[in-house]
């Protein structure tokens, strides 16, 4: 028998406690990016480690271009990436995107092969480019200013037949012509409060089954990102990937890959 504790046991949460996250929603009003460029997390700091999570970024990155090979440990396809900060933290590669890069090059061209994906809050589109080269049928999606950057890469690696970019803003109708997805990818796509809820009704929205198979990929910053994950309980389930052989070690960097399972 469930026994319900008296709501007189259960302390108010301390003035402290509800004085940060006001602060925090403040400061990120100001400036939705800062979690991602501060050397301070709360991850570093609830570990008690001094471990910088998210180092800072010591100069701007404009216009650049590197090349990434996946997966790492046994190179199976090459991209080249053009980079540039001008168009916001979405211009850039981060370790989430990596990660997840190197976990679907991990599963290979089988995994891939033939399949219908979208990338959401693509950026640049790394993501979606290794899947592309490896066999799927990708739609490469992110907001509006980041599609130029995204198509400039497609072209760069030559899988205009495979990869289109689209413009998709979370919480708004889905295009048209992106076909409801076999396989969802979103790497580093929880880091600004307001768009959580928005990210959670995309996610629900374009999987239009139990089967659609959902990756998503998440480096932890703040306390903050647990309202995310309230939200995301309501419409999906989700567990640890737990085939990556590299697992220990983006875990250690406060990564997280997860597979997650639309609710009935």
């Amino acid at each position: 028998m469930a026994i319900t504790q008296p709501t007189s046991l259960n302390p108010p949460e301390p003035v402290a406690s509800l004085n940060e996250i006001a602060l925090d929603e403040a400061l990120d009003t100001l400036d939705p990016l800062r979690h991602l460029r501060t050397d301070a997390s709360d991850f570093a700091r609830d570990n008690d480690e001094g471990t910088v999570v998210v180092p800072s970024q010591p100069r701007s990155i404009l216009g650049e271009t590197i090349r990434l090979t996946f997966p790492v440990d046994s190179p199976l396809v090459s991209i080249s990436l053009k980079v540039d900060a001008s168009h916001g933290c979405g211009g850039i590669a981060w370790p989430a995107g990596e990660v997840l890069s190197n976990y679907i090059a991990f599963r290979g061209v089988r995994y891939l092969q033939g399949k219908k994906i979208v990338e959401l809050g693509s950026g640049t589109g790394l993501v979606g480019l290794v899947a592309g080269a490896l066999g799927g049928t990708v739609w490469i999606t992110d907001q509006a200013p980041l599609l130029g950057i995204m198509q400039q890469n497609v072209t760069l690696n030559n899988l205009q037949s495979c990869v289109s970019a689209r413009e998709l803003n979370w919480g708004e109708t889905l295009p048209s012509d992106i076909p409801p997805p076999e396989l969802i990818l979103a790497a580093d796509c929880v880091y600004f409060e307001p768009a959580f809820p928005l990210l959670v009704q995309t996610l629900s929205e374009m999987a239009v089954s139990g089967s659609t198979e959902i990756l998503f990929c998440y480096k932890k910053r703040r306390k903050a990102d647990k309202r995310f994950f309230t939200m995301l309980k309501k419409k999906f389930s989700w567990e640890e990937v737990e085939d990556d052989p590299n697992r220990e070690i983006y875990n250690h960097e406060a990564i997280s890959l997860l597979t997650l399972t639309k609710r009935p």
